[in-house]
């Protein structure tokens, strides 16, 4: 999966941008408090999407 499609799959789901890691953007879903980080690769694993979704408690891809 491309990291920019997982991106907009998140803020579609209300998911915001909270901050840069080192080598991380950090995800935060406001509606249940959950943080996730998102590699800052051009293809993110679909194993790695699905995990992000589920610690965010969001629906997967």
């Amino acid at each position: 999966m491309k990291r920019q499609d997982l991106i907009r799959h998140l803020e579609a789901h209300g998911c915001l941008f909270l901050r840069e890691g080192g080598n991380h953007t950090i995800y935060f879903n406001p509606a249940n408090r959950k943080c996730s980080t998102v590699p800052r690769h051009r293809d993110v694993l679909d194993f790695t999407a699905r995990k992000i979704c589920r610690d965010l408690e969001i629906p997967e891809p």
